[in-house]
């Protein structure tokens, strides 16, 4: 068969968060039932060796069928790719363990020592880089006789799934790679703790996460993207359902950012039942628990977030995008850009009423006539206050821009 039959398929994706990151996504998982973080070569896995090689790869970070590599912030993507692409294809064709082995403890050696040395860098491979988002940490305090003795730290101390962490999580992944632990023990003081990431009563809990693969989640036009598929399956609905769900608003999307280097929280809610990723400034994505309560829900209305907004930006600054706008209200969810739409309708009938300019001139599309969409001039229409007499749709909505200027 020629190389070119046998080539593997590797894609490079940015991220639009962290241009220090770069997504390598394969047709395949890098190596089944292994994720893996390194920030050198120390451990002498074969991915790592032949990645680190490369001047200008500082960290690398692997689940399913996708390599995170953080670059030097000297370095250049254009110079990087394609070494990158060429070791991850030749470490991936001759092993079969790029990640490394997952060594089992001899039946020679099956001491309290060894065994606790083998946990702890299963910790800080395969547990520790999951947990991190949310500032939680679990560390191997002892074993004694098997028993191995675990702490929990940061957002996992004080949690109420804490539990669920440990058993579903933890304790399957230890036990699977070490046969000679016979209990797992939880010494953490739960009912202390400085700063644990989420308090009680609200409702969120941090497990060890499930990565959502590469494929589910994508950005386009700066508005994400989900697969209706893998959603549906997870709010155990049809995806025809869903799509119908969504379009009468029975199914809602929330999403919650601050800072482009933060991590995101997307919800999706239909029914009985609820779904919730954090999405990472690297644009990898791993699903966690829901919240028991929206925070949306307990927040001002989108309108009155939207007349907000708007009114506190500089005139220099104005008019802005819809996509500018959304993602002014950290509003990266399916469905951003027509509840903002809705919400800017909402205002003219508010200003129509108070008899004011439109403040949603202030927003534009993207096109090179920098006006609003059809809908704000229809709306406008129906609601009587139409061009006056020569009036063009230019010059239409530049009155009402700058009338909302003056009047605020």
């Amino acid at each position: 068969m020629s190389e070119t039959a046998t080539r593997r398929r590797i894609r490079a994706q940015g991220s639009p968060r962290d241009p220090a990151t770069m997504r390598f996504i394969l047709d395949a998982p890098v190596q089944e039932g292994r994720s893996a973080s390194f920030d050198d070569a120390s451990d002498e896995a074969p991915l790592a060796l032949a990645l680190f090689a490369i001047d200008g790869v500082r960290k690398v970070q692997v689940a399913d069928e996708t390599v995170v590599v953080t670059r030097a912030p000297d370095a250049d993507w254009e110079a990087l790719k394609a070494p990158i692409a060429a070791a991850l294809r030749e470490v991936l064709d001759s092993s079969a363990r790029p990640l490394g082995e997952l060594t089992e403890i001899s039946s020679a050696d099956q001491s309290d020592e060894a065994l606790l040395t083998a946990v702890e860098r299963l910790l800080d491979t395969q547990v520790n880089p999951s947990i991190a988002s949310h500032g939680g940490h679990i560390s191997a305090e002892k074993v004694v006789n098997g028993n191995v003795h675990l702490r929990m730290s940061g957002g996992c101390q004080g949690c109420g799934a804490s539990a669920v962490t440990l058993r579903q999580g933890v304790e399957t992944m230890l036990r699977s790679a070490q046969s000679a632990i016979r209990e797992i023990i939880d010494v953490t003081d739960h009912a202390s703790g400085e700063t644990p990431f989420y308090q009680r009563g609200t409702g969120q809990s941090p497990v060890l996460n499930r990565p959502v693969p590469a494929s589910v989640i994508a950005w386009e036009d700066g508005e994400l993207a989900i697969d209706p598929d893998y959603l549906a399956s997870r709010l155990g609905l049809a995806v025809d359902d869903l799509q119908a769900g969504l379009s009468r608003g029975e199914i809602v999307i929330e999403s919650s950012a601050g800072t482009p280097s933060d991590v995101m929280r997307v919800t999706v809610r239909g029914g009985q039942r609820a779904w919730a990723a954090d999405i990472k400034p690297d644009g990898t994505a791993q699903e966690v628990p829901p919240a028991r309560t929206s925070p949306v829900a307990k927040a001002a209305s989108l309108p009155d977030r939207v007349r907000a907004y708007l009114a506190k930006l500089p005139a220099e600054a104005l008019p802005v995008t819809y996509g500018r706008l959304a993602r002014g209200l950290a509003m990266y969810a399916p469905g951003s850009i027509r509840k903002v739409t809705g919400a800017l309708e909402t205002t003219m009938r508010e200003d129509f009423e108070a008899d004011r300019p439109f403040i949603a001139a202030r927003v534009v599309g993207r096109g090179s006539a920098s006006l609003p969409g059809q809908g704000f001039f229809e709306l406008a229409r129906t609601l009587g206050c139409e061009p006056q007499q020569g009036e063009t749709e230019h010059d239409f909505h530049q009155r009402h821009l700058s009338g909302s200027l003056e009047a605020d």
